[in-house]
């Protein structure tokens, strides 16, 4: 097996040097103590994020440094964030929103939406981003099922996504409004946010807060229904931190770089809070992809440590070595990818061009931090998702050869004991990051889980839906996904939401959506459409559907490809069988997906 090598010095400096060791003498309650806690009591994500390095002395450290799409961009200091963050605490308690409140995000990545989400949460309220190219159906679907009371966006973003779905959001009280023409719009419980932040005071006081109380409430995809949102607590900080130090391998005075957008649960759990907590220095750039952009940031910058996407990696490759030509990348110590699983190439691509090895890491969105990692003084075996972050018991539940769990009698999994055999990734629960509800599904959430140890005395393991292989050394290398989700340039879509679109059309009678490969994003949306009686499939029909899907859903959700199928495959309970989609696009025999990649 090749393994990537560590140098003497990337060893020596590194926050996790010996593995073993760590893990063996890792506790939940020690990495507790690593956090301060609130004075008043308790555990509240923003005060450990923030106001804890005010209090230690670290108030002139800037905090989060915005670089502007055409211009300059914005500073602001733990201290100055404080106090930013402090004022919208006070805006949300003055217009009378209570602790328990949900906030919905609708923004790229401006400072007052960090600044937001941040006072929501010292405010004791919940916070819900939501991706900034979404169409209205994905919002309305989120915020009604969440149903958000507090809405910050843009004056753009309300025009075209928020106004022609108001009516159907009643819980909706205030809508802030941030950035250009932001005082422009007349609607009831629309208002500017910047004469509200300026007249606020900039001083609160955190009311003890619960570390069971709800923090994020983060919406993920899935094959069937609609989206999830899963509910994350305080107490998921802890975790937070704790891979911020061991696997970002975060020191004070790291500069920071986080390419996720904070509509992603990336762009939050790391794009703010973990290295927040850590103390660093975040870059956070407001402007979209762009391969020279990215190289001079990293330079004039001189970010340390980057955690990226493997889509974004390999555009960089594809724009080839004039993009970093002369560009100064020695600053930086430490890379690591995220959203889909990193090819080996990329991994050889880092380590020998730009002399930066990638280090893959591996989570979802309900364990709410990351639970499997390369880290930084270890040997990197390209294509392995790594090993274990310390504190976390990563195990593999058996499949029967029809693809089922193999469960106990009491409903606990049967477990993979060799090593090299494939089974379903599973976690043993709890962790404090774990997420602990499906907004109004209690069904779905219990069904996430096996065994109990109330009941029979065994662990109780939260399944992954992802297959994958454990290899006598204890590195996790991914398999495949076990449902339908697609993957495309990191954003989790689920065909539900798309083919639910599509049928609303007067000519569409079924509609299945599947991810086809793409070597740039991953995967690629395609839907396959059945048509009504009286209607032919056309150019001009497709393109009908197309735009009605991007209207409706957003460029990023919307299918790129749709082919006319006279019937789609069903099962015998009326089910779109889109693995039988799936074959046929990429000529395998039916059912037979074995040798696809996929994403977790």
């Amino acid at each position: 097996m090749q393994e990537i090598e560590k140098d003497r010095e990337t060893l020596a400096g590194a926050n996790l040097v010996d593995y073993g060791a760590e893990r063996e003498s890792f506790t939940w309650t020690a990495a507790r103590a690593l956090l301060d806690g609130l004075p008043a009591g308790g555990l509240n994500i923003a005060y450990e994020a923030v106001d804890r390095h005010v209090a230690h002395g670290r108030g002139d450290v800037v905090a989060l440094r915005f670089l502007g799409d055409e211009g300059p961009g914005r500073e602001l200091t733990y201290a100055e964030l404080a106090d930013e963050t402090n004022r919208f605490a006070n805006v949300l308690t003055g217009l009378g929103v209570a602790p328990g409140a949900l906030m919905f995000g609708l923004s790229g990545r401006r400072p007052e939406l960090y600044i937001a989400m941040l006072g929501a949460l010292k405010a004791r309220c919940g916070v819900s981003p939501l991706f900034s190219a979404f169409g209205p159906e994905p919002v309305r679907q989120r915020m009604e099922r969440g149903h958000g009371q507090v809405l910050i966006t843009t004056a753009a973003a309300y025009r075209q996504k928020v106004a022609p779905i108001r009516d159907e959001l009643p819980d909706l009280h205030h809508v802030l409004l941030i950035g250009e023409g932001a005082d422009a719009i007349d609607a009831p419980g629309v208002q500017p946010l910047a004469p509200l932040m300026e007249s606020a005071s900039g001083e609160f006081v955190i009311a003890p807060t619960d570390p069971e109380d709800t923090a994020f409430v983060h919406f993920t995809s899935g094959t069937t229904g609609m989206p999830k949102g899963a509910v994350h607590v305080h107490e998921a900080v802890v975790a937070h931190h704790v891979t911020g130090r061991l696997v970002l391998d975060l020191h004070p005075g790291d500069v920071y770089w986080c390419t996720a957008d904070p509509g992603w649960v990336t762009g939050t759990s790391y794009g703010l809070v973990a290295p927040l907590t850590c103390g660093v220095t975040c870059i956070v750039d407001e402007a979209e992809f762009d391969a020279v952009r990215w190289y001079r940031i990293l330079e004039e910058q001189r970010v340390t440590v980057w955690y990226t996407a493997p889509t974004a990696l390999r555009m960089l490759m594809k724009a080839g070595p004039a993009a970093h030509a002369g560009r100064d990348l020695s600053g930086v110590r430490h890379v690591c990818s995220v959203g889909e699983p990193l090819n080996p190439e990329v991994v050889t691509w880092g380590d020998e061009e730009l002399g930066l090895a990638i280090h893959d890491t591996w989570w979802q969105t309900e364990t709410g931090a990351i639970m499997v990692a390369n880290y930084a003084a270890l040997p990197i075996r390209p294509g392995s998702m790594g090993r274990p972050v310390p504190g976390i018991d990563v195990r593999l539940v058996r499949h029967d050869d029809a693809g089922e769990r193999v469960l106990e009698e009491d409903g606990s999994p049967v477990l993979v004991e060799e090593a090299g055999e494939e089974g379903e990734l599973a976690i043993r629960a709890p962790w404090p990051s774990m997420m602990r509800a499906y907004l109004g599904a209690p069904e779905r959430y219990a069904a996430c889980f096996a065994g109990s140890e109330a009941a029979s005395g065994k662990p109780l393991w939260y399944l992954s839906g992802d297959l994958a292989r454990i290899d006598a050394d204890g590195y996790v290398w991914f398999v495949g996904r076990g449902d339908d989700v697609i993957k495309s340039a990191g954003h989790l879509i689920g065909p539900f939401e798309v083919e639910s679109v599509l049928m609303e059309h007067p000519a569409v009678a079924e509609a299945g959506v599947i991810g086809v490969p793409d070597p740039m994003v991953g995967e690629q949306v395609k839907a396959f459409v059945e048509l009504k009686t009286g209607f032919e499939p056309s150019d001009g029909l497709r393109r009908e559907l197309v735009a009605l899907a991007r209207r409706r859903l957003g460029s990023a959700v919307a299918p790129r490809q749709i082919d006319f199928l006279p019937h789609l495959p069903l099962t015998q309970s009326g089910k779109i069988m889109r693995r039988v989609l799936k074959a046929r696009e990429l000529g395998l025999p039916e059912g037979d997906l074995s040798t696809l990649g996929s994403t977790p």
